[in-house]
Parts: structure tokens; sequence; C-alpha cells
């Protein structure tokens, strides 16, 4: 169930945050300032993801000021996906807002995707028109991450980001409808469709620290946004049979044409590298095979997703969503 005071906001802000302690107190001072230029009529809530150090107590003495602000605090890290869901499940608002703690998002957006919303879009994407602040590796692996996505399975997400606007009708079928617990937050709030508006921003720098995403964890999110979206990859098990399959046909064939012309067949290094390749074709098809099996398991255990230790701000303490 939702758990949040009886009055129901216009507007809900999520802000998932891992040990974002040092830069708690200044994001939440930028985005109160901006949420009051456009009325009073708003909520914040901090989704706290088994941050290790002061995040969650800097989150609790900023409510004791603005009661508008609240917090959830997860068991453990459960991952950013689960903080958003969280965010959306406990979210009051006419319309939810999910931002990142570290403020490269900037907050200066949220009354351009407020009108937006207001003149009838259903869903406002915020999407990145540079990637500036990121290296040259990073900036090739999402652009060849988003190619394939996008590509594969069949949505846009396109230099595409957390940062959105979502109408409650849209987050209640994201919180409702959609039941699988491997979540991909970009993906789903654009394959679900509705009328969709876009504003270009440029990602800014981080002040306290690094990101973070570690390499790992983006090719997590990664493999999750595949074989949620797209069965495509168990093709590829196909087409390497079928690799594998003309490979033998043509290694027999010239075995053949050097027997029939009373030539010694070459043995050794055609057959190293035959097994080679083969041995590559099913170790890349099992690992393909095995992600889905994988995902599945995850499915079938029907574990929570996030588990909430205390939440601060709302009407009862320590409720879950």
């Amino acid at each position: 169930m939702n758990v949040t005071s009886l009055a129901k906001p216009e507007i809900s802000l999520l802000i998932p945050a891992y040990n974002e302690g040092e830069g708690m107190e200044r994001a939440l001072n930028t985005i109160v300032n901006i949420l009051d230029t456009i009325g009073n009529d708003w909520e914040i809530i901090v989704i706290d993801d088994g941050s290790k150090d002061n995040t969650y107590e800097r989150i609790g003495l900023y409510s004791q000021s603005e009661p508008r602000v609240k917090g959830v605090s997860f068991s453990r890290n459960f991952g950013k996906e689960a903080a958003l869901l969280a965010g959306l499940k406990y979210s009051q608002g006419k319309a939810v807002i999910a931002i990142d703690a570290d403020l490269q998002h900037p907050p200066e957006l949220i009354p351009d995707m407020i009108a937006k919303w207001r003149e009838g879009a259903k869903i406002v994407h915020a999407v990145k028109r540079s990637r500036n602040t990121d290296s040259l590796a990073k900036r090739l692996a999402a652009f060849s991450i988003n190619q394939i996505i996008s590509r594969l399975g069949g949505i846009n997400i396109h230099n595409a980001s957390d940062y959105k606007l979502l109408d409650r009708e849209i987050v209640d079928i994201l919180v409702y409808q959609l039941p699988e617990r491997e979540r991909f937050f970009r993906g789903l709030s654009s394959w679900i469709g509705f009328q969709e508006e876009y504003i270009e921003f440029d990602v800014s720098e981080r002040i306290e620290d690094e990101s973070k995403w570690s390499f790992w964890s983006l090719v997590e999110l990664s493999i999750t946004a595949l074989t949620s979206f797209t069965s495509v990859p168990l093709r590829i098990v196909t087409f390497l049979g079928l690799m594998t399959l003309v490979l033998g046909f043509a290694i027999a064939s010239e075995a053949l044409w050097s027997w029939y012309h009373g030539q010694a067949v070459s043995g050794f290094a055609t057959i190293i590298i035959t097994l080679l390749l083969i041995g590559s074709f099913i170790m890349i098809s099992l690992g393909i095979i095995g992600e889905y099996i994988a995902k599945i398991y995850e499915e079938i255990k029907a574990r929570p997703p996030y588990l909430v230790k205390s939440t601060v701000g709302f009407a009862e303490p320590n409720g879950k969503a």
C-alpha cells in the first residue's frame, strides 16, 4: 500500500540516494527553492538505498524543519531501480518527478517539465544533449548500449536518463500493472507509450565526488535492459549454430576434395582452429541462455525488490509500501 499523509500533493519528487550525505543538504535546498517557485503543493521523497554514510540522518534532520521532505531507508543496498520503485509506491502526487541526488540532472528544468505536464503530456523525458562530463570510454560504452537496446528492444532510449516526470496514471501502471521484479525504469517508461514530451539538458559536473556507478553495475543494468525488452540475443544462438554448420560443411568439403585428388588432408591446425571456434560458439550460446535462465530464476523466487528499514516524515512511521 502507499504510505503518506492524508493530504495528497500535486507534485511528488523522488531522489534515490546512496552515500550522498555530504551533498544532501545542498541538493535539498536547491530543489526546495525551485519547487517553491511553482507553489507549495509538493513533497520530496528521498530513498536511502542502504547508504554507509550519514545520508539518512541528514534526511531526518532536514525533515524536522521542512515536513514536506520525507525519507525511506532500505535495510541494505538494493540498487537504484529498487529505489525508484519504492519512491513511486510511496508517492501520492498527481505528477511524479525522478531526479538524481548529485544534481547532475539540473533541477532548473523542473518548472518546464511541470508546464509540459499541465499542457497534457503524460510523460516528460529529460534527455541528455551531451555527455561532455563523461570520459571517452564511458561515452562510447553508453552510445553502444543505447543503440543496441533501442534497435533490438524496439524502444527509444537514445541519450535517455532517469530524469523524468510521470503522470499519476503512468505511475499506477508501472507500480500495479507491470509485475516484473528485474526492472529497467527508463526503458519501461518509454515502452508504456502515451503522450510524451522531451526536454534536452547538459549533464552537470559532480561536486562532491565520483559517480557511484561502477563499470560492472552498468554492465548488469545493460544485461537487465536487454533481457527485459528483447529475445533477440537468443537468436544469436541459432546464428552461431548456422555458422558452425557452414564451417563444418566447408572443412568437410575441403577434406573430401583433398582425399579425392590424392593429397594429404591438412589436419592438425585446421582441427585445432575448428575445435576452438566451435567451443567458443558453444560457450557464448550457453552464456546467453544462462542470462535468460538467471532472470527467470530471479522472477520465480518472487522475493521483494527491496526491504524498508525505517521511514521519516510519513503518517505511519516504519510503514512499508
